[in-house]
């Protein structure tokens, strides 16, 4: 409390692992709820986990005082929940996740009734998925990411990279290096999910069901769709340009409202603030294509990966002396 009335820090997560049971576990958490909000008068954002299989009438309770809460899935399947945690199961994950959802969907039709209703859970709820602990494909994890969004109305999914710690026969290799670009790939996707319009099976099929670590997902999708290139700047849709490589929302919306005044020239479209470094093999201005290569895909993608060459992510070690980080 010292920290938040000194200003260092203005919200708090607010976890555990279980104790003797879920319900005497989410009991605590409940109390511990209740202590900042009405006996330390701590206003400050409080996210704090739900504990799968505990009563309900504990995680409506945390609801109550949390501006967020979240259930980690962790697993990208049942299968691998049975393998590497036989204590959880689906059902008490998605339980508590419809309870969280209806709950917040209650508050809001109250409130616009225009009865005082209390808040629930404000900022939505959250999950997290693991990265590389298992070999599911990609196409699996966007699947269940999109399901999630849909059916519980998720405000975000996290992934995280599997960082091996301990030996075991079902996990990846101790000496295993985590998969944080595969993480960082998964991010991206979420994004095109989310804020783009894409669908899983847009940009999966049981054909290609794994992303190519080296591209960026919509690099990759633009691909292994050529056909659908390219597109012409001055008459194709706000959906359409948002798939165009090198051309993100901010963009499209740029490019939509330009236009109404006149036909937007190539010199146009980098003053907007697209990316044509990538977007001109997948566009033309007024018919004219700028892209100096055949929409071939093998020169293609060694074009593009031209702009993904960067250090590629890698987990720090305590014990490993960098004396390259201090100059």
């Amino acid at each position: 409390m010292n920290f938040y009335r000194r200003n260092y820090i203005e919200g708090l997560f607010l976890s555990s692992g279980v104790e003797r049971s879920p319900d005497y576990t989410m009991e605590n958490l409940v109390k511990i709820l209740k202590d900042l909000r009405l006996i330390h008068k701590f206003n400050g954002y409080i996210h704090v986990k739900a504990i799968p299989g505990a009563d309900p009438k504990f995680i409506y309770e945390a609801g109550l005082y949390a501006d967020r809460m979240s259930v980690n899935i962790e697993l990208p399947s049942e299968k691998s929940l049975k393998l590497l945690a036989p204590q959880k199961n689906k059902e008490d994950i998605l339980k508590p996740m419809g309870l969280i959802k209806h709950s917040i969907l209650e508050s809001s039709e109250y409130k616009k009734k225009g009865f005082k209703a209390p808040k629930f859970t404000p900022g939505g709820q959250s999950t997290q998925i693991m990265v590389g602990a298992t070999n599911e494909s990609d196409l699996r994890v966007i699947s269940l990411t999109e399901g999630l969004y849909n059916t519980f109305g998720l405000k975000r999914v996290y992934y995280s990279a599997y960082v091996p710690v301990v030996a075991n026969i079902n996990l990846p290799a101790i000496q295993t290096t985590p998969p944080l670009l595969k993480e960082h790939r998964m991010y991206q996707a979420d994004w095109l999910l989310r804020y783009y319009g894409f669908k899983a099976k847009e940009l999966l099929d049981e054909k290609n069901p794994n992303f190519d670590v080296d591209l960026d997902p919509k690099a990759f999708w633009a691909l292994n769709n050529l056909d659908k290139f390219p597109v012409e700047i001055n008459s194709a849709t706000y959906e359409i340009l948002l798939r165009v490589p090198g051309i993100g929302v901010t963009s499209a919306l740029r490019i939509i409202r330009a236009r109404r005044l006149c036909n937007l020239s190539y010199d146009n479209l980098k003053k907007i603030g697209v990316v044509l470094k990538r977007a001109r093999f997948f566009l033309t201005c007024s018919g004219k294509f700028y892209g100096d290569k055949a929409m071939e895909r093998g020169r293609l993608k060694n074009y593009l990966l031209d702009f993904e060459s960067f250090d590629k992510p890698e987990q720090l070690s305590l014990f490993t002396q960098r004396g390259d980080l201090f100059g």
